[in-house]
């Protein structure tokens, strides 16, 4: 039996997992977490009886504690909850797929608690890398890449070695509005860039795809990830959405990862991590498929993954500055006070005028997020 703790377990990737856990028996749920959707929480209870709920938001807490009253589940609240969650003491490997800066905390505490990380949240490691890698050592803690990305570049390094590896080809979609102009991009609406063409995803990423900040942030974190510089990380942009990403290595071999678009291929990679488990999906054909897509990102109508680029070239606490503008910027997208193309202007604003801490700590990283809601 193998025991997981899931932050974030009414979203996209959390209720996915649980789709692997239904299918699965030995796999058992210890822990879940929510923002504020009780009603799916209360629902995931009852079905996989979790020791301990978590929710973000506290009032929504105390209404879920008041509905699962009879059902022995310890409802806890806020990042107090979180973090509770993520130490769970039954758990094996703990699932973070909280969005934004929220999962660092968290993922820290499970760390320090010997949990293994299947990792969703990138925000973790683009923020508090420095952090977070020399402590996942120092514990003898495990993280496995969960996103698509990652997960693809972790398969293609199996068996090799590291100092083989020549180059990272990050693959992209594209996102909703790859061929656009920048005046095309005046226009667009939140509607219109949740449109996501390959991916079903929660909103916030839904938006950082069709920016291209991303594949930015994924950058970041696999440079964190897989301990290469991020000059040797390359973003190829495969509208197609089927090579997931791939190695280059010193013998000019590249070798990648294909499949179908489904996430919970990488979801139970990382769970069952090196065994291959039999999985659901469809299977790719190539006589459909004929030919394979690949094109440069057009950074000039996209310029968030230069700042990506930049950010990471600095150091420091940049990146996580770069991560924090960008939270800011697509909440006031969504609400409808900003327009798409101010995005990456908000995210160059905040990097021109920030102040770069060398070693940030991690409440230091906490509060360059607090900064933008103030």
């Amino acid at each position: 039996m193998r025991n997981i703790s899931i932050l974030g377990s009414t979203g996209s990737i959390g209720t996915q997992t649980l789709e692997i856990v239904r299918a699965n028996p030995d796999l058992k749920v210890c822990a879940v977490s929510c923002d504020r959707n009780i009603t799916l929480a209360e629902k995931q209870i009852r079905e996989f009886k979790p020791e301990i709920a978590a929710v973000y938001n506290r009032e929504a807490a105390e209404e879920l504690r008041l509905r699962t009253a009879d059902t022995g589940c310890k409802v806890y609240a806020g990042m107090e909850g979180l973090i509770e969650a993520a130490v769970c003491q039954s758990a094996d490997i703990v699932l973070t797929a909280v969005v934004g800066m929220v999962g660092i905390e968290p993922a820290i505490a499970a760390i320090n608690a010997g949990k293994d990380i299947a990792l969703a949240n990138k925000e973790t490691l683009v923020c508090a890398g420095q952090i977070i890698m020399p402590l996942a050592r120092e514990k003898g803690v495990h993280i496995y890449p969960v996103d698509s990305e990652h997960s693809a570049i972790f398969q293609s390094l199996q068996g090799n070695e590291k100092r083989s590896v020549e180059r990272i080809l990050l693959t992209a979609s594209g996102g909703p509005f790859r061929g656009y102009t920048r005046e095309q991009l005046e226009h667009v609406t939140p509607a219109d860039a949740l449109r996501h063409p390959t991916w079903s995803m929660g909103k916030k990423i839904t938006i950082d795809c069709a920016t291209l900040v991303n594949k930015g942030l994924e950058v970041i974190e696999a440079s964190w990830l897989f301990d290469v510089p991020a000059e040797k990380i390359k973003v190829v942009v495969h509208p197609q959405s089927i090579v997931h990403s791939m190695v280059g290595y010193a013998d000019g071999a590249v070798i990648a990862q294909l499949s179908c678009p489904d996430m919970k291929l990488p979801i139970l990679y990382a769970l069952y991590y090196p065994e291959r488990r039999c999985l659901d999906i469809p299977r790719l054909d190539f006589w459909d498929i004929m030919d394979l897509h690949f094109e440069k990102p057009d950074t000039v109508v996209f310029p968030a993954l230069d700042l990506a680029y930049r950010a990471i070239g600095i150091g420091g606490s940049m990146p996580a500055v770069f991560n924090a503008a960008n939270e800011y910027a697509v909440s006031e997208f969504l609400a409808g006070r900003l327009r798409f193309c101010e995005i990456p202007m908000i995210i160059q604003e905040a990097m021109d005028r920030h102040k770069v801490i060398k070693n940030p700590s991690v409440e230091e990283i906490i509060a360059l997020k607090e900064g933008f809601r103030n």
